[in-house]
């Protein structure tokens, strides 16, 4: 199967299903002598792992990550850097259900067409559980970029049609720390309470719902980014939409921008008493020309719904018979909880890539 690497000097690759062995991920191309913080990327992994509140799924996973290779008394080697993050708590008679029955918006039906074979238990390859793996691939890629004094923060910003209002970074330490305060990982502490209420309510319903993931991407350099198909910010809509759920991508003032005005839009450049350049308003995100011109980099990530919900739905077999199929087995009632470090991790992936890439872009 094609298409499981990402990334061009920076490059990782993942392996491993969701009911399978174990997960795991290849990182190629990250530079030696880089530290690496063995408590910091577990700890990035428990973000992101199952069974952490009552608005997420219930399956036990320590995702203890094991590295392989690539390192050395604790620093990079420049080899490949391989980690392992063991499954330990599959139920795959959960899926025993739906063997030869398609689940809506799930990738049953478009897997087994492609390839005349899938695996049933938990969606396989297409299961968000690969998702761990990028995570511990992003830690690599964040402790890279804490080098360059470049942080990567985001948030749940909205759940259905519960916004939270935009939030100011003043410090990396300090967002976080708002943030991991609550289960939904909103840093807005109000909003995250009305945020748990309505996820709760449709769990209980046996139903689910969507949200989206704002980040930001602070002290990035000018220059990041190629012309003209590897502009930074197809990059990063490429990184994005490529994560279980994701519907949708923007950035910078995204689809508002489209009614506004020219002269409303513009960002205008002024220059800073210390010599560096701003600009008064950031509507273009951060990026202009595919480029990093050395604003704030902000985008919104938008995750539909999850597919399996906890009620009778009308289906096709794998013979073209009309069936009916239930969810069951455990699932998070929200996904946008957990996926606030996988786009982190995605969002890192890129930019650590583009950083190696621009040292080259001039003498």
């Amino acid at each position: 199967m094609a298409g499981n690497s990402f990334g061009q000097l920076f490059r990782i690759t993942t392996f491993g299903e969701s009911h399978g062995v174990a997960i795991g991920v290849i990182v190629d191309g990250c530079p030696a002598g880089l530290p690496v913080d063995i408590e910091f990327i577990q700890a990035e992994l428990d973000k992101r792992k199952p069974g952490q509140s009552k608005i997420t799924t219930q399956r036990k996973e320590a995702d203890t990550v094991q590295i392989l290779s690539g390192t050395f008394e604790g620093k990079t080697t420049g080899t490949p850097i391989a980690m392992l993050i063991p499954n330990e708590d599959q139920r795959s008679k959960d899926y025993s259900h739906n063997t030869d029955v398609f689940r809506p918006s799930h990738a049953d039906y478009t897997y087994f067409t492609k390839y005349g074979i899938r695996d049933h238990r938990g969606g396989g390859r297409s299961s968000a559980r690969e998702t761990a793996a990028r995570v511990a691939a992003g830690a690599i890629a964040k402790l890279l970029l804490k080098t360059q004094g470049i942080e990567v923060l985001a948030h749940v910003s909205s759940v259905g049609k519960i916004d939270a209002p935009n939030i100011s970074i003043t410090s990396a330490q300090e967002f976080e720390s708002i943030r991991e305060a609550n289960i939904v990982r909103c840093a807005d502490p109000a909003t995250a309470e009305e945020m748990i209420a309505r996820i709760d309510e449709i769990r209980k319903q046996g139903d689910t719902i969507g949200g989206k993931v704002s980040c930001t991407i602070t002290n990035c350099p000018v220059g990041l980014g190629e012309p003209v198909f590897d502009k930074l910010h197809a990059d990063l809509g490429k990184a994005m939409l490529s994560i279980n759920a994701v519907h949708g991508f923007e950035y910078g003032s995204g689809f508002t921008g489209s009614e506004m005005l020219g002269s409303e839009h513009n960002d205008i450049f002024i220059k800073e008493p210390d010599g560096s350049v701003k600009t008064l308003t950031n509507f273009s995100g951060g990026i202009q020309g595919g480029i990093s011109n050395g604003m704030p980099i902000e985008f919104k990530v938008a995750f539909k719904p999850v597919a399996t919900i906890m009620t009778n739905q009308n289906t096709i077999d794998a013979e073209g018979n009309d069936a009916q199929i239930q969810g069951k087995g455990r699932h998070d009632p929200c996904v946008v909880p957990r996926a606030v470090l996988i786009v982190e991790a995605m969002a890192a992936l890129v930019v650590a890539d583009h950083w190696l890439r621009n040292k080259g872009s001039k003498l």
